[in-house]
């Protein structure tokens, strides 16, 4: 064999293996491991949470929800048709239901015959003025008139009555016969009976006169200070002219708002009252979602903050966002049906939850439109202020 300077080792030579480490080492080793997890572990939680848990707040205790119209008739009516139909898209103003017009056709008709009729009665209070006028006229002419009988019938008993003074004087020495003497008396008579029914006469004009004067004022009250038009009687009239036609542009319904139609409860033929709900329109176009953060998440959360949101329907490809419009009044569990009354017996505190609105971005709801009680999940910066 030759040399070639390596030692050689025989059949039974072995090779030294290293010291093993004893069982104090090996735990100190294991504890040191450990520790510098922990330490590390620490170190990237308080980086975490200096560059991003203390700058933000997030949830995914969050729901789509929207202010939802209800479509309900102000006139009861049979429903005559139902131009959209459920999960249809509407615009507002477009009509969603139309009740039969019949009837609201013949108030109308009505309304109209009565207003015709309370202007040509007006226009007759106006004609009888002037009616009226001259016949207060005729009755002051009338009166007039019987003053000048009294006056001649005064006079004619004037002259009776020293006629008769006279003959009655000569009758006692015969130069007045008796026939003279009655024919005198009888002419007093007569005018004493003239003077009275001339005095009865203008008792009569005057009492004529004065019925005709309150008629005229009668008439006048009801058309003083007014024309044919702002006269009350016409404006009655018309005021329930306008209601009926009102009730009829109440039979055809409009939407409210724009948005997807929900929830119809409705078929053609169906009487309904005012007040029942025939759909409801869900305002695709004016979402918001109320996210339920901790209590003890709020205490930077303000009003305009901005917000990231990511919703389950698109996933985290598509992120919306929204700003902070406010907070609740109180709590989910305040407003509850049979609020906690943590007042009495035992009480375990919980944490409890404050909904907090957020308005959404109305061209990304376009793009990426979104439904009542979807879920999300909410991301609010709140080292901004609005």
């Amino acid at each position: 064999m030759p040399d070639t300077g390596e030692p050689v080792l025989g059949p039974r030579a072995t090779v030294a293996a290293p010291p093993r480490p004893g069982p104090g080492a090996r735990r100190r080793l294991l504890l040191g491991g450990l520790a510098a997890v922990v330490v590390v572990g620490a170190a990237g939680y308080g980086i975490y949470a200096f560059l991003v848990s203390s700058r933000s707040v997030s949830t995914d205790n969050a729901y789509v929800g929207g202010d939802i119209a209800q479509v309900t008739p102000l006139i009861s009516g049979q429903v005559q048709s139902i131009p959209v139909a459920e999960t249809q898209v509407v615009e507002a103003g477009q009509p969603v239901v139309v009740l039969d017009p019949a009837d609201a056709k013949i108030a109308v008709a009505q309304a109209k015959a009565a207003l015709a009729q309370a202007e040509r009665q007006v226009k007759g209070y106006f004609a009888n003025d002037t009616a009226r006028s001259a016949e207060v006229a005729a009755r002051k002419a009338a009166i007039a008139q019987a003053d000048a009988q009294i006056a001649s019938a005064r006079s004619d008993l004037e002259r009776a009555r020293t006629d008769l003074s006279r003959r009655q004087a000569l009758a006692a020495s015969g130069a007045v016969s008796g026939d003279e003497l009655t024919t005198a008396q009888n002419r007093f008579n007569e005018a004493q009976a003239a003077l009275a029914s001339a005095t009865a006469m203008k008792a009569a004009a005057v009492a004529n006169a004065s019925q005709a004067s309150g008629s005229r004022q009668v008439n006048e009250a009801l058309i003083s200070g007014t024309d044919i038009a702002d006269n009350p009687d016409v404006q009655a009239a018309r005021a329930r002219l306008d209601a009926a036609e009102l009730a009829l542009s109440r039979t055809v319904i409009p939407a409210p708002v724009t948005g997807v139609v929900t929830k119809r409860s409705i078929e053609v033929g169906q009487q309904v009252q005012p007040g029942t709900v025939t759909m409801q329109i869900v305002p695709t176009g004016q979402l918001y979602v109320d996210a339920n953060f901790k209590e003890v998440q709020l205490a930077k959360v303000r009003a305009g903050q901005p917000v990231i949101l990511v919703s389950d329907l698109y996933g985290d490809g598509v992120k919306f966002h929204g700003r902070v419009k406010g907070l609740s009044g109180g709590t989910g569990s305040a407003f509850s049906l049979i609020p906690a009354q943590n007042a009495s017996g035992n009480w375990i505190k919980i944490v409890q939850r404050l909904p907090v609105r957020i308005t959404l971005d109305p061209a990304e709801l376009a793009k990426h439109p979104l439904r009542v009680g979807l879920s999300m999940k909410a991301t609010i910066d709140v080292t901004k202020h609005s």
